[in-house]
């Protein structure tokens, strides 16, 4: 994207910020993204918008919470970024069929926008993380916390800014603690390189975490960690599916891969893949057997959908890479850490 020279601050479409400042208002601001009735699902697919298996391994995995918990009296299941509370309705579905917790069971959505019409009565809305007691999952939610963006220059590091077109200019030099995170994280060895600050991130899965009592928190998102971060970082828009360049208008999403290795530093705990959780949860990739197309068709589809989803959620091309970070709080995390799964 070509910089235009406007001063910081006086551009004639809108202020000109830090991308950090004009991803929040533009995602979250009082006419951002994610206020808008049509919900995250209209612009992107997540492993929460795949279907039943997805969900199906996270009651798997928050059985093993309860077991490690020994059964509290109540038993949270926190969805931070819940989007319309897909995953959570799912789960819903899947306690009226007769968990053995399920009489027990919290189901709390955390989302800025309004609670979705039609949400199960059974779940609760928030735009703040409650306290909890089980398990709190992030799925694609650090890599939408905005970020800053420094480019090398031949004068050192400087701050990236943007106006309301996407139009972008160079800033000052990043603070202290910016550059200590360049340092230590993602160091700009090349001039035009750039970078996304990933401390913000940091502190708001640190945050997450802080919220849980006993149990686990896991998030998951597509990023990167030391010696594969993107030369030239990773910001981009979506709308409606498709990638699109990044305007802070808040008519699209915007989004940054997340530095995994500085988020797991934040709040210490297991890094793995998608693709090595899920199998441990026992989600598998295995087409029915054909001579059950005869003997009963229903059941025949029914596999041939559920290993479609499989491989979707496994591939390691997609959502199988996305990386796992797991952190337990009065427990032993659940799972093992082998990431070539």
């Amino acid at each position: 994207m070509a910089f235009v020279t406007s001063p910081a601050g006086t551009d004639d479409d809108g202020p000109v910020r830090s991308w950090r400042e004009a991803m929040n208002d533009a995602l979250y601001g009082e006419r951002g993204f994610y206020r808008r009735p049509d919900g995250p699902a209209a612009h992107f697919r997540t492993s929460a918008h795949t279907g039943s298996l997805f969900a199906a391994a996270v009651v798997e995995l928050l059985g093993r919470v309860d077991r490690e918990l020994g059964h509290p009296a109540q038993l949270d299941l926190v969805d931070v970024g819940a989007g319309h509370g897909e995953l959570l309705s799912c789960v819903t579905e899947q306690a009226a069929d007769g968990l053995p917790f399920a009489p027990r069971l919290r189901l709390t959505g955390v989302e800025v926008a309004a609670r979705p019409a039609g949400l199960p009565a059974a779940i609760g809305w928030t735009e703040q993380v409650p306290p909890v007691t089980g398990l709190l999952l992030a799925n694609e939610w650090l890599d939408v916390v905005p970020v800053d963006v420094v480019e090398l220059t031949v004068a050192g590091p400087r701050t990236v800014l943007v106006d309301p077109t996407g139009r972008e200019s160079l800033g000052g030099v990043p603070s202290a603690p910016e550059l200590a995170w360049l340092a230590r994280w993602w160091p700009l060895t090349c001039v035009g390189n750039r970078a996304e600050i990933g401390s913000t991130r940091d502190a708001a899965w640190a945050g997450a975490v802080s919220q849980v009592r006993r149990g686990l928190a896991f998030a998951v998102d597509y990023g990167h960690s030391a010696g594969e971060r993107p030369a030239y970082g990773s910001l981009v828009g979506y709308r409606s599916g498709v990638a699109v360049p990044p305007v802070p208008d808040g008519s699209c999403d915007l989004t940054a891969h997340v530095a995994l290795d500085s988020c797991l530093a934040a709040a210490p705990g297991l890094l793995t893949t998608q693709r090595a959780a899920l199998t441990q949860l026992g989600v598998r990739a295995v087409r029915p057997p054909q001579e059950l197309a005869g003997r009963d068709p229903a059941a025949y589809l029914a596999g041939l959908r559920d290993a479609g989803e499989a491989a979707e959620l496994l591939d390691p091309a997609g959502l199988g890479g996305f990386g796992w970070l797991l952190h337990g709080v009065g427990m032993a995390v659940p799972l093992g850490s082998d990431r070539a799964t």
